[in-house]
C-alpha cells in the first residue's frame, strides 16, 4: 500500500526486515522536489504507529503533520501517565473534542504525540499539548474556549475585533494538600517486646483455672449484678439530677453589709456603755454630753478610792 502510493508521486520505497528500516529515495520520474520531504514525514507517522491509510494522506499539498515529544517535559513517571490520560480524556473523549475543534489528526502513543492537520490546527495542538503535559491549563478549558472562538467567527461584525472580552479566563488554583504526620521513631531495640499474658496465663495466675463449672458460673453472675447495680446507680443519678434547683447568684456587697452591721452594733453598745457611765458622773461632775462622747476614750476611767 505505501510502496503504490508513493510510486505515484515518482518516489522509490525499499523495506529493510534486517535491520528494520525504511528507505526512500527520488528516481528519475519524480516531479516534485518537496515531495521527498513529505516521503520523510511518511516514515515518521508510520513510526509512530499510525494507520497507515491515514499517514498516506501526509503525501497531499494540505496536509502537514508535527510530533511533539512530551516524554521530556516531565521528570515524575506517575505524574507524566496522569497528565497523558487527561489529554486523551475518558473512553478518549478529550481526544475526539480536540480533533473536531482543531480539524487535525491526533494520536497519543508513548512519549510522543503525533498530528496531522494545517498549520492553524497544528499550532493549536502543540499549545494543547505542552499546556497540559506542564499543568499550565486542563484541555478541557482549551475545548471551552476553542468553542467560544468557533461561535465568535460566525459574527461578522465581530471579524476585526479583539476577542479576549468574550472569552472565558481560567486561573489556576493552588489546592493545598494535607501535610502527612511523621511518626516519631522509637529506639531501637535488639530485643522483642514482652509477649502480653494471654488468657489462660491470667486464669492460672489467680487460680481461677482450677476452679469447677459452678463456681466460674457463679462468678460470672456476680460480676453481672454489679454490672446491673453500676447502672441502675447512674441512671437513677441522671434521673435526680434535673430535680437539683440551680444555684441562685449570690450578690458581691453580701460580705461588706455584713461588716457595716457588725461595725454599727459595736457602734450601738459602746454608745449606751458611754451613756451608764455618763449618768453616774452627772450627780458630782457637770459634763457636757455632748463632747464626753465626741472625745471616744480619751480620758481614762478613774476608779473611786476606797475609804479605809
Amino acid at each position: 500500500m505505501v510502496k503504490s502510493a508513493l510510486k505515484e508521486y515518482g518516489i522509490a520505497c525499499e523495506l529493510n526486515l534486517v535491520e528494520g528500516s525504511m528507505t526512500v529515495s527520488t528516481t528519475r520520474k519524480t516531479r516534485d522536489p518537496y515531495i521527498i520531504v513529505k516521503a520523510r514525514d511518511l516514515i515518521k507517522l508510520l513510526s509512530r504507529s499510525v494507520p497507515a491509510p491515514q499517514a498516506i494522506r501526509i503525501l497531499n499539498d494540505e496536509m502537514q503533520c508535527d510530533i511533539i515529544k512530551i516524554g521530556n517535559l516531565v521528570r515524575n513517571k506517575e505524574r507524566f501517565v496522569k497528565r497523558r490520560q487527561h489529554l486523551v480524556g475518558p473512553n478518549s473523549s478529550t481526544l475526539k473534542a480536540l480533533e473536531i475543534l482543531t480539524g487535525c489528526y491526533i494520536l497519543v502513543q508513548g512519549n510522543t504525540v503525533a498530528a496531522m492537520g494545517s498549520f492553524k490546527g497544528l499550532k493549536q495542538v502543540r499549545r494543547i499539548v505542552e499546556d497540559c503535559i506542564q499543568n499550565k491549563m486542563h484541555p478541557v478549558y482549551h475545548i471551552k474556549i476553542l468553542m467560544m472562538k468557533k461561535e465568535l467567527e460566525k459574527d461578522p461584525a465581530l471579524k476585526n475585533e479583539n476577542w479576549d472580552r468574550f472569552l472565558p479566563k481560567f486561573k489556576k488554583k493552588n489546592v493545598k494538600q494535607k501535610k502527612v504526620k511523621s511518626k516519631e521513631k522509637k529506639p531501637y531495640t535488639p530485643f522483642p517486646p514482652p509477649q502480653p499474658p494471654s488468657k489462660v496465663d491470667m486464669q492460672l495466675e489467680t487460680g481461677e483455672y482450677f476452679w469447677s463449672n459452678q463456681k466460674k458460673q457463679a462468678k460470672k453472675w456476680q460480676e453481672k449484678q454489679e454490672k446491673q447495680a453500676e447502672k441502675t446507680a447512674e441512671n437513677k443519678r441522671k434521673r435526680e439530677a434535673a430535680f437539683i434547683p440551680p444555684e441562685e447568684p449570690k450578690e458581691q456587697n453580701a460580705g461588706t453589709s455584713e461588716v457595716k452591721s457588725n461595725d454599727v452594733a459595736a457602734m450601738a453598745i459602746s454608745i449606751k456603755k458611754k451613756s451608764k457611765d455618763l449618768g453616774k458622773k452627772k450627780a458630782y461632775e457637770n459634763i457636757n454630753a455632748e463632747e464626753y462622747i465626741a472625745a471616744s476614750g480619751e480620758l481614762p476611767m478613774k476608779k473611786k478610792a476606797k475609804r479605809v
